[in-house]
């Protein structure tokens, strides 16, 4: 009797170890994720709903949602009031804190990632999906790190409007924010929030990068391709953003919660105020516009690293390299 080939299960998936691996440079992850966030705040916008200015709103609202009681009201309420009360201007808020969060967090946690991949590449170290999705826990863990100043500033830029005239920050960009940041609160200003962040951080690059990089090998090997295409990198990125979405929701909100607050709290005063109020369904308030801000972002920060990588291996001459990258 003929044995049937048995296809290898998802956790017993690992990536192959190339021997002639491309030693990209390390700036790549940050250049994508800036990029990815350029698309997502487009400064050049020719209707009222552009479909970029539809992603664009869904970052305010998402942080909305999240700081405050717009999460009972649904996402179509918040952003209609966001756009009656504050104009197209409104959707603006947090780009320069954005884009510096990206050249932090975006390419630490992602440099260090693709290091940590190389130097197992180099030790004929086998890395299966747990091991991968650990080893992208740590580095957006570490990135979190560096990125949690500019989030803090981002999340406050955001929500600045929302609140009543005499208590406005008005920060002017990010480095404008962490002068008054300094200047009337002091260093521990830099890190509320930090601990929540770095968990969040860690749980979105594990299931950013990791299931990505699953994803991508599971689609290739169901669709029988030999090699990377366009169609493949949208397909995993896509379902990347949603596991990614999924799981981060819960310490999303209570990291928009401590960072947006003007006071010191507490994680478990949050969770409990939060409860209180609504029960378990916050853990999931905003998740439909952080899908819909971080769908396209996933899509874009993962797709132009693949691009990135692409024309260095043009420069370098290298025409392909094995689908692990």
């Amino acid at each position: 009797m003929t044995d049937l080939k048995q296809t290898p299960s998802l956790l017993e998936t690992s990536l192959p170890i190339i021997s002639d691996r491309i030693d990209y440079p390390k700036w790549f992850g940050g250049s994508a994720s800036s990029m990815a966030v350029i698309v997502s705040h487009p400064l050049d916008l020719s209707t009222t709903f552009a479909p970029f200015k539809i992603v664009l709103l869904t970052i305010i609202v998402k942080v909305r949602m999240q700081m405050s009681g717009g999460g009972r009201q649904g996402t179509a309420k918040t952003a209609i009031r966001i756009v009656q009360s504050e104009g197209l201007s409104g959707l603006y808020g947090g780009l320069s804190a954005g884009l510096m969060r990206q050249l932090t967090y975006g390419s630490v946690r992602i440099g260090l990632y693709e290091s940590v991949k190389d130097l197992c590449n180099e030790n004929n170290v086998q890395l299966s999906p747990p091991l991968l999705a650990i080893v992208a826990a740590s580095t957006g863990f570490v990135g979190a790190i560096f990125g949690t100043p500019s989030d803090i500033a981002n999340i406050r830029m955001q929500n600045d409007r929302s609140l009543p005239v005499a208590t406005r920050r008005n920060y002017s960009h990010v480095l404008d924010a962490w002068i008054q940041m300094k200047r009337q609160e002091g260093w521990g200003a830099f890190t509320q929030g930090i601990w929540p962040n770095c968990a969040r951080c860690a749980l979105m690059t594990s299931s950013q990068l990791a299931s990505y990089d699953v994803f991508k090998g599971v689609l290739m090997r169901m669709s029988g391709s030999e090699g990377e295409h366009s169609a493949l990198h949208l397909s995993a990125s896509l379902l990347a953003s949603l596991v990614a979405t999924t799981l981060c929701s819960p310490m999303d909100v209570i990291k928009t919660q401590l960072m947006g607050c003007p006071f010191q709290r507490s994680t478990f005063s949050v969770i409990r105020e939060l409860t209180a109020a609504e029960g378990v369904r916050w853990i999931f308030r905003g998740w439909m516009p952080s899908f819909v801000r971080l769908g396209p972002q996933t899509m874009a920060t993962l797709v132009l690293l693949e691009q990135h990588k692409r024309m260095y291996r043009a420069i370098k001459g290298v025409i392909s390299e094995p689908c692990s990258n």
